[in-house]
Formats: C-alpha cells, sequence, structure tokens
C-alpha cells in the first residue's frame, strides 16, 4: 500500500477510530484528520502526564505541559517523519517541555547581598550563586526513585514493609522492628534479604543499591 492510499484510506476513518492502529491514525492526522490526533492524544496522555509529573511534581503543571505539548505536536505534525512511533514522539516533546519548565523555575537571578563598604559610601555587592540541581539532575533523581519504588514493591510480602519504611527513613531499626511485632535480629535479617534482592533485580534497571 503506498503512502498516498493509506493517507486516503485514513482520512475516511470516522466511527473505526478507536479499533485504528497508532500508524493509521498518524496518517490520517497528518492528512487533516482532527479527530484522529485527538483520538492519539486520548491514548497516551495518561502515560505521559505520569511521566511529566515525576519531572515537575505537580499535577496541575503536568496538565499544563501535557496541553502544551498536544498543541505543539499537532502545529508540527508535518515534522514527524516516522523513524520512531508516535507516542515516543509525542513523549519526547513533553519531557523537554517539562525540562524547559524546570529551567523557567530556576531562571532567578542569583541571590545579591549589598552593604555599604566603607564610610565613603561605597556600595559592595556580593553574589550568591545558585546551587540548586539542574532540571536534568532532579528528573534522573525521581526517574530513579521510582524505579526504586517499583522494585521494592516486587518484594515478597514480607520483605515490602521493612523495605519501605526502612528506604523512607520514617522510623529507627529498633522502632521498624517493634512496630512490626518482630524482635530487632528479625528485622534485621529481613532487611539484609530485602537488600540482597534488590542488589540481584536493580542492575537490570540500571541501578545499583
Amino acid at each position: 500500500m503506498t503512502t498516498q492510499t493509506a493517507a486516503s484510506l485514513a482520512v475516511d476513518l470516522q466511527g473505526d477510530l478507536r479499533n485504528a492502529t497508532d500508524d493509521v491514525l498518524t496518517l490520517a492526522a497528518k492528512s487533516g484528520n482532527g479527530s484522529a490526533f485527538v483520538e492519539l492524544g486520548r491514548r497516551h496522555s495518561k502515560r505521559i502526564q505520569l511521566q511529566v509529573y515525576r519531572i515537575l511534581g505537580n499535577w496541575e503543571d503536568a496538565e499544563d505541559v501535557l496541553q502544551e505539548s498536544l498543541l505543539r505536536a499537532f502545529k508540527h505534525l508535518g515534522q514527524f517523519r516516522g523513524t520512531c512511533s508516535f507516542s515516543t514522539w509525542l513523549t519526547r516533546i513533553a519531557i523537554n517541555s517539562a525540562l524547559m519548565e524546570l529551567r523557567k523555575r530556576r531562571a532567578r537571578p542569583a541571590i545579591s547581598f549589598d552593604r555599604t563598604a566603607d564610610s565613603t559610601g561605597t556600595v559592595e555587592s556580593w553574589e550568591f550563586p545558585d546551587l540548586r540541581p539542574s532540571p536534568e539532575r532532579l528528573y534522573a533523581d525521581r526517574e530513579t526513585e521510582v524505579l526504586l519504588r517499583g522494585a521494592i514493591l516486587r518484594l515478597p510480602w514480607r520483605y515490602q514493609t521493612v523495605a519501605q519504611l526502612y528506604h523512607a527513613k520514617e522510623c529507627p531499626t529498633n522502632e521498624i522492628a517493634q512496630g512490626m511485632g518482630i524482635s530487632l535480629a528479625a528485622m534485621k535479617s529481613r532487611l539484609h534479604r530485602a537488600k540482597r534482592k534488590l542488589r540481584a533485580s536493580l542492575p537490570k534497571l540500571g541501578l545499583s543499591i
């Protein structure tokens, strides 16, 4: 099937949008079918919004970035060459937009402190650099946190609680043991086994403990 024929068929899609593949919907959207683009956005918005939330840590900002990314994708749909899936392309746009939003948050001048240096009235200005982590570092840290929590949830149930409490640093080890109704020695044993299981699983995710 030629691209022109596929596009013609895609444009005719109306009542069957939910059953169409992403490739067909993308062809339809590029040919002017707005409903096809809306369906593409519906399919992938929830997952992409979650990824954006992991970067920004705020649901309202994540929603704003998602809508901005959908609008940007729609405007530049003609530039989509199909070298990756539409969902991957849209995700890249959303992540880049989220990182730009983080940079805007950090785009404040360094804190300055002015004082009179001497009796002549000369003003001395001190500049303090912004030492907060970069947007990329924040994003990487949040991704690592999500992967680690997911790995903990895949542990056998008897190790999950002790690993979650220890990781969150919510309680000292003796309080964790007391709250679980087990001895301190048993708690430490479970924690040791939980760490051992995590060490075995995390390298597959590109992490270490």
